[in-house]
């Protein structure tokens, strides 16, 4: 009779990037915590293919592309994370890129295969670091880690994709876990499963069934908010008046395929400027939203100084003594002051060791002073004056946060005007070295999101200041300076508003609905008496998660029975539902309303949950926080799955595909 041990058994639901991350850990991890003399089988449950997943998958528009510069993006752990693990470095997406390239010594990162779409190829032979990739080059990069991965798992892990969706988790008698299938009879059985399906779409709101509502008995056009590229925009018209509510990525990526996407071209001048020649199939483009701007387009320059050493006045021991105070906390009042003063540091320790000649201290005399003031202190704003003689090199992050505050126009031209120049203005510094200052307060402020999530989850903060200034202000001024679109993009918005195909509405937009006409009515205090009425509205932004509403049937399953509890924030002020799933700091366990604590063998990762640490890859060298966490939860899986009693799994129905750990096919 054998006495080799049975199988334990692990389900991931969602093959994408954060499942991938996860994967990379077990393989890291599994040497020092996986007893090799037992098999472990991990099931991916994702309709589509591992490794890029649903969001980065290979069949989207070729015409889109990453905000991030391809040396930018690495999915591997480097000697900045403060990881209990190993340390496995790997490329970044552009070191990745390199050993396509003809006569190139990069080494071939095996196993390396050249991907199949020969436009993508193309594209990866000839791509440099700063350049931005398209989202087809960062899919075959994705998929080239996740086949690496599974060289590296032991060979006593082996990895079996099911490509369809999971619709249901259970607890079953024998203390497992029951995952259903669409498509499928009989459920996996699983040890433990882990929630990864990343970014989700939701049901309309309230608000957008309304809107829906009214389009629907007028003839006209509402997309609620959604992922660009799955949208149908096949029932906007030629020549249609369009109004966009959102001027972020997703207003970019709509741009994009509203324009170019139905057959439009850009031409370079002599001066370097863009026109743009339209097909004659474009609607026409009306958008506006909170600030009235454009997100700030993403630097493409290096550091010119040291990398400053981060954090510094925002960091572990900071976010600790915050919490040890244990009085509520306003983030604004309590906590952004700390926060602004780490990315004021980032911004001048750049400007002070990479442009010397604008300054009038030395660095170790302005950081002496520096240290000791705070950042809305009279005495700060009298340092950085004395120290930083132009304006333009001092950080005003409160003029960057509401460029259009106080501003109005007389006419919509005459804003028109106005927003084209700060847009030029902006791309212009962002790709000029001798501003690089603001990558040293990009990364600073990388650093403070980072930063944050235990102070989160410490439950300091108050409710409405969660709402308000957490999941409301910071994350849309971190998106706003962190998360713009590359300079291109906006050159091409220039062009486009020059073709009359793009016309700025401004900040602070209303939208309302004119029963007579049948129109959406777009109106903003930034051009009073201004009125534009339109036969469509397209919510530019994406869905925020939401557990009520949420398009995951198997997330929809669980909130419904219970297994998973929303959170929600409540004191004598205020109540604020988030929408996103509650999980213990340590280990990612999701909260079981009916077991009033941990679900010992349920785990979720990423975007749904309330850890809001999102993005699944990451910028090399920033300690990514995403990678934080998926080492702890890695080795807390091994360690509790080496401690499942053995027993011999059952079988499973339907089709997989099998792949193997070894050989990474």
């Amino acid at each position: 009779m054998s006495t080799t041990p049975s199988a334990a058994v692990l389900v991931i639901v969602g093959a994408g990037p954060r499942a991938t991350g996860l994967l990379e850990r077990i393989a890291a991890n599994a040497p020092e915590l996986w007893d090799n003399g037992r098999k472990l089988i991990i099931h991916l449950v994702d309709p589509h293919p591992p490794g890029p997943g649903r969001i980065w998958r290979h069949g989207q528009s070729p015409l889109l592309r990453m905000n991030s510069m391809a040396e930018d993006v690495t999915m591997f752990t480097d000697e900045t994370s403060t990881i209990e693990g190993p340390v496995r470095p790997g490329p970044s997406l552009a070191e990745w890129a390199a050993s396509f390239s003809e006569g190139s010594e990069a080494p071939r990162h095996a196993p390396h295969t050249d991907p199949a779409d020969p436009d993508v190829l193309a594209e990866l032979r000839t791509l440099a670091g700063t350049d931005f990739p398209t989202r087809r080059a960062q899919s075959a990069y994705l998929d080239w880690v996740f086949r690496r991965v599974l060289t590296e798992l032991p060979a006593s892990v082996t990895v079996e994709w099911h490509r369809t969706t999971a619709t249901a988790v259970s607890d079953a008698p024998d203390g497992r876990q029951h995952v259903r299938l669409s498509g499928r009879t009989a459920p996996l059985r699983a040890d433990r499963v882990v929630l990864a399906q990343g970014h989700l779409g939701s049901a309309p709101t309230v608000e957008h069934r309304t809107l829906a509502a009214f389009a629907r008995r007028h003839g006209r056009f509402h997309l609620p908010p959604s992922f660009s590229d799955d949208a149908d925009l096949s029932a906007l018209r030629p020549g249609e008046h369009v109004v966009l509510r959102g001027f972020g990525l997703a207003f970019i990526d709509l741009m994009v395929l509203l324009t170019e996407g139905r057959g439009g071209t850009y031409r370079t001048e002599s001066d370097g400027t863009l026109t743009y020649r339209p097909s004659g199939r474009e609607p026409v483009l009306h958008v506006g939203s909170r600030r009235g701007v454009p997100y700030h387009s993403k630097t493409r320059y290096p550091l010119l100084g040291p990398r400053p050493p981060l954090p510094r006045y925002f960091g572990p021991g900071a976010v600790d003594t915050l919490i040890a105070e244990g009085r509520p906390l306003d983030l604004r009042r309590d906590v952004w002051p700390l926060m602004a003063k780490e990315i004021g540091f980032g911004h001048y320790h750049e400007l002070f060791h990479a442009h010397p000649d604008r300054t009038a201290l030395s660095w170790p005399e302005f950081l002496t002073a520096y240290d000791r003031f705070g950042w809305y202190s009279d005495e700060m704003t009298a340092l950085t004056t004395r120290a930083v003689q132009d304006p333009a090199d001092r950080l005003d992050l409160e003029a960057l946060d509401h460029p259009l505050k106080g501003l109005t126009f007389a006419t919509p031209e005459a804003f028109r005007s106005h927003l084209r120049d700060h847009i030029a203005r902006d791309v212009a510094r962002r790709e000029d070295a001798t501003h690089s200052a603001d990558l040293g307060a990009f990364l600073a402020l990388l650093s403070v999101y980072g930063q944050l999530p235990p102070l989160v989850t410490a439950g300091r903060l108050t409710a409405r200041s969660v709402a308000d200034d957490l999941d409301g202000w910071w994350h849309g001024f971190f998106s706003f300076l962190a998360s713009g679109p590359p300079g291109f993009r906006l050159r091409q918005l220039l062009a486009l508003s020059e073709a009359g195909l793009v016309h700025f509405l401004g900040a602070d937009l209303r939208i309302d609905t004119d029963e007579t006409t049948g129109t959406f009515v777009a109106t903003s205090p930034t051009v009073p008496g201004h009125t534009v009425h339109a036969t469509a509205l397209v919510e530019a932004y994406l869905p925020d998660p939401n557990l009520d509403r949420t398009h995951d049937p198997l997330l929809r399953h669980l909130h419904r029975h219970g297994t998973l509890t929303e959170e929600v924030i409540s004191d004598s002020t205020h109540t604020h539902r988030s929408g996103r799933l509650r999980v213990t700091p340590a280990g990612g366990h999701v909260i079981d309303a009916g077991l009033g604590g941990p679900h010992p063998r349920l785990v979720a990762l990423g975007a749904p949950t309330d850890s809001r640490a999102q993005a699944a890859f990451a910028r090399p060298r920033t300690n990514a926080p995403a990678f934080r966490q998926n080492d702890e939860v890695a080795r807390t899986l091994l360690r509790s799955l080496s401690s499942v009693p053995p027993s011999r799994p059952k079988g499973h129905d339907g089709s997989t595909v099998g792949l193997q750990a070894r050989v990474g096919g």
